[in-house]
């Protein structure tokens, strides 16, 4: 209702029948009920705040973006029930303001908030608070990031193994003609040319390592898929890793899922991720007491692999480069095993889900799907904090 309405009503209200005045009353509440109605059904949040700083009106989107009730929250301070927001900063007289912002509780999101004034003839009234949810635009985003860096590295891949790949054959091809020449020598004038030549080859070798681990991260093979046993995956792996394990005294606990059924998946691709993900771990276990423990779990549609392990954790920071290529905590890592372990889970249609508390060690979890599907539900965006 406007305040106009509202004032003539009032002058003539001595000269109204009662009849009337219950019309009037009657349209006052169905018209405040249909505004309520419309409140209620957006899906952006809004609330009403009072020249102090007071809640008068919430609606459900704003409380399910905040984690609040409306019978408790109005006629309480704002400041009270959205904790980290200054209200006596952000209602300055005839300020407008729009701000982004991160919640972690009941939910973490990434929100927009727009606080403008309401005013009555120049005279202040209250603010207005209309809040976005921007989450799934911030997912977007980085997705979008996500693809542009693969995209620019795979550019960058091209021009490395021309580059790169080339001059290595060719260096190959001499260090061999080399050895030759090296054989035919007097036995007195072999060993230290023949320390030499191993020397070199196994740098070319190593170089040639790191060019394919580099061109597989940003152009991966396509998974050849086959029925396999996921658990017998995992103990090749493990019998691989055996002699690593025993140097290290480091406990290996199996806690595997009764009749597994056969996965359809990329046997060798699956080896490789399990063999990087538990060097991972076990790289990270202090030297005693080390413990990783592996475990398998299925339902009607996905498979559930867990690795965890009691080591010393990944900081904050580091949690949100895990994925990006080159950026790691070893001396000698590549930074790219992570990176090309994601790229061959989703491959499967996977998912892998990293949760890590610095000092009380690391839990990964591979989601894979039983059956093929069309989509792939994105993990959060990095969290960062824009106050």
């Amino acid at each position: 209702m406007q305040s106009g309405f509202l004032e003539k009503l009032i002058a003539r209200l001595d000269r109204v029948e009662p009849s009337e005045v219950q019309q009037i009353l009657v349209r006052l509440i169905r018209e405040k009920g249909f505004l309520t109605k419309v409140f209620d059904a957006l899906h952006e949040g809004v609330i009403i705040i009072d020249h102090d700083g007071m809640i008068e009106f919430i609606n459900p989107a704003a409380c399910q973006f905040f984690g609040l009730k409306a019978e408790k929250a109005i006629g309480q301070k704002i400041s009270s029930q959205i904790r980290g927001l200054d209200w006596k900063i952000l209602s300055k007289p005839g300020r407008t303001i729009s701000r982004d912002l991160e919640i972690f509780y009941p939910e973490n999101r990434y929100l927009n908030f727009y606080l403008a004034p309401i005013e009555d003839t120049g005279s202040p009234l209250g603010h207005v608070m209309l809040i976005r949810d921007l989450t799934v635009t911030r997912a977007e985003a980085e997705q979008t990031l996500e693809s542009e860096r693969l995209n620019a590295l795979t550019l960058l891949a091209a021009g490395v193994a021309h580059e790169i790949g080339n001059p290595l054959n060719s260096l190959d091809i001499h260090l061999q003609l080399l050895g030759r020449k090296i054989r035919k020598l007097p036995p007195g004038d072999r060993p230290a040319l023949e320390e030499h030549l191993s020397t070199a080859r196994q740098e070319i070798q190593r170089l040639d390592t790191i060019l394919k681990q580099f061109l597989h991260a940003v152009r991966p093979t396509a998974a050849v898929r086959e029925r396999c046993d996921i658990h017998q995956i995992l103990h090749e792996t493990l019998k691989l890793l055996e002699p690593e394990l025993a140097s290290r005294h480091i406990a290996v606990q199996l806690d595997l899922a009764q009749n597994l059924p056969p996965a359809q998946l990329d046997p060798g691709q699956f080896q490789q991720i399990f063999y990087n993900l538990i060097k991972n771990a076990y790289q990270a276990l202090p030297s005693e007491n080390g413990r990783i423990i592996l475990q398998t779990k299925f339902s009607e549609y996905e498979f559930l692999i867990t690795i965890q392990d009691n080591g010393t954790g990944i900081s904050p920071e580091h949690m949100g480069a895990l994925f990006e290529p080159y950026r790691t905590t070893k001396q000698s890592g590549t930074g790219l095993g992570l990176l090309i372990v994601r790229r061959m889970i989703r491959e499967h249609a996977g998912e892998i889900e990293i949760e890590s508390e610095e000092g009380h060690g690391t839990r990964i979890l591979i989601r894979l799907p039983r059956t093929e599907r069309t989509v792939r539900l994105l993990g959060p965006p990095t969290p960062t904090i824009d106050l």
